[in-house]
C-alpha cells in the first residue's frame, strides 16, 4: 500500500489531497477516512488504497500512520527550564495562602504569579 502525508484538507468539506512518497497527489474524500477520524491535518502520514476515480488518483481505506507534529509541542520550553519557573511559582502561591485565609490578595506578588501561572499552563497545555 502506498503511504503519504496530506497535502491539505477541508475538515468541513470532507476531502483533500494527500502527497504519495514518490510526489503523486491523491484525492482523499472522508469516506476513506478509519471510522472515528474526523479532524485531519496537514502532515499527517497515512497508508492507502489507491484507485482511479473521474478525475484521477482516489485513496481508498486509508489508515493514519502518525499524527502531524504539533506546533505548540515543538515550541514548549524544555523540561528543565521550566522546573525552576514551577518551583518559583509553588513558593509564592504557598506564600500567599496566608493572606488569602485571612481575606487579602497578593499585591505585590499578584503580576508574577500571573505571569508564571500562564507560562507553566501555555508549556503544560502544548
Amino acid at each position: 500500500m502506498p503511504t503519504g502525508k496530506v497535502k491539505w484538507y477541508d475538515n468541513e468539506k470532507g476531502f483533500g489531497f494527500l502527497t504519495t512518497d514518490d510526489g503523486k497527489e491523491v484525492f482523499l474524500h472522508a469516506n476513506a477516512l478509519p471510522e472515528g477520524v474526523s479532524d485531519v491535518k496537514v502532515g499527517m502520514r497515512m497508508e492507502f488504497g489507491v484507485a482511479d476515480g473521474r478525475k484521477g488518483a482516489q485513496a481508498l481505506a486509508a489508515r493514519i500512520l502518525d499524527k502531524a507534529p504539533s506546533v505548540a509541542k515543538a515550541k514548549r520550553m524544555p523540561p528543565k527550564d521550566l522546573a525552576p519557573i514551577v518551583q518559583d511559582l509553588v513558593s509564592m502561591l504557598e506564600k500567599s495562602v496566608g493572606g488569602l485565609t485571612n481575606g487579602k490578595y497578593p499585591d505585590g506578588d499578584a503580576a508574577r504569579i500571573a505571569a508564571a501561572l500562564r507560562k507553566v499552563a501555555e508549556n503544560f497545555d502544548a
